[in-house]
């Protein structure tokens, strides 16, 4: 039996099928799954989760159609302007991972301006990925090690896990506890694929939009009747040698 998640990563799947489901535009399916991120973000706030990672767009849907990535674009410099005050009143700590070369000068300011706003507070930490994919975040992560090998900063052979996981986008951060993904499909999709080595997978039919304080439940639920052993057999996590 496991406590309730303390990191909690969400793939949000299934806005285009609920969209189209309905005989509505994919972009009505991208709204209503923005209501839902908010409702979830109240509810993990209330809950006392440490952390809530989103994945909101990945590296592999810049290759969606134009105009969609344009509306998606819109949709979180929309959803910033609107939410970061409350965020703040709140004690969010907002942050962004992903590749922000990849995004336009006014989404990107907007993001930093969230950022310094919310960056002292100690309530849920709220990562937001975007343009975002996990064999980017390795390969950076690798490139900066790389370049302190080129430079005599640091010895190939002193190169660990820890000096590895340092360079990531959540260096400094627990990993995820548990990794929800909605929409029925039971996959990682290149999400956080270092961070997710132990991680707990919960995956649910129900698409995104349809999610609810409800499912949210159900998967910690789930979470809590896991025996987590990180390598060890059920004995050593019944008994641990200090208890």
């Amino acid at each position: 039996m496991q406590d309730s998640p303390q990191h909690v990563a969400i793939i949000m799947d299934g806005n285009g099928r609920w969209a189209k489901a309905r005989g509505l535009p994919r972009t009505a399916g991208h709204r209503a799954g923005l209501k839902v991120v908010r409702q979830i973000v109240e509810e993990c706030v209330g809950r006392k989760v440490g952390f809530l990672t989103l994945f909101t767009f990945s590296s592999e849907n810049w290759r969606r159609p134009p105009d969609e990535v344009g509306m998606l674009m819109g949709l979180v410099l929309d959803a910033l302007e609107r939410e970061a005050t409350d965020l703040h009143r709140n004690g969010v700590r907002l942050r962004f991972i992903g590749d922000r070369k990849m995004l336009g000068a006014e989404l990107t300011a907007r993001i930093l301006s969230a950022e310094a706003l919310t960056f002292e507070n100690t309530g849920l930490g709220l990562n937001v990925a975007m343009a975002y994919g996990g064999r980017w975040d390795i390969l950076q992560a690798c490139r900066s090690l790389a370049s302190e090998v080129a430079s005599g900063i640091l010895q190939a052979n002193d190169i660990t896990e820890t000096c590895i996981g340092s360079r990531l986008s959540l260096a400094g951060l627990p990993e995820p506890d548990l990794m929800i993904r909605t929409g029925g499909e039971q996959r990682i999709s290149n999400f956080l694929l270092w961070n997710l080595a132990y991680t707990e997978l919960y995956f649910c039919d129900v698409l995104w939009p349809e999610f609810s304080v409800q499912h949210l439940q159900k998967a910690f639920d789930n979470f809590k009747d896991r025996e987590r052993r990180f390598g060890k057999i059920s004995l050593q996590v019944a008994s641990p040698p200090n208890a």
